[in-house]
């Protein structure tokens, strides 16, 4: 990601986090591991499921390293861009549900007196 505000990920990066909180570190390993492992859901789908979710979370990092990782357990291209679309009606779903908190405040300072 040249000319971006996200530094590059490096190996030094790496070695920072896991001498800065080895534990957690290595536990954050282990519950990634576990999480990605085959499971009652295939790997593939759930790298597509990352895929999504990176994009609602807008986490550079995740969106390139999960997309890398299901096309490398099968996900086509299609695939991919399905579930992506997926992630943006839910955000953009997540903004038209949450209108009805602003509807309801606009009906409330109608009511009350000036």
């Amino acid at each position: 990601m040249p000319d971006a505000i996200y530094p590059p990920r490096s190996s030094e990066t790496s070695r920072k986090r896991r001498e800065l909180a080895p534990e957690t570190e290595a536990a954050f390993q282990a519950f990634s591991q576990q999480v990605f492992a085959e499971g009652a859901l295939p790997v593939k789908t759930k790298q597509l499921i990352a895929v999504a979710v990176a994009h609602v979370t807008q986490c550079p990092y995740c969106i390139r390293g999960h997309t890398k990782a299901a096309l490398r357990h099968g996900a086509t291209k299609q695939e991919l861009m399905e579930a992506i679309w997926v992630a943006a009606e839910m955000r953009a779903g997540g903004a038209y549900a949450h209108s009805a908190l602003a509807i309801d405040e606009m009906d409330q300072a109608a009511t009350k007196p000036a």
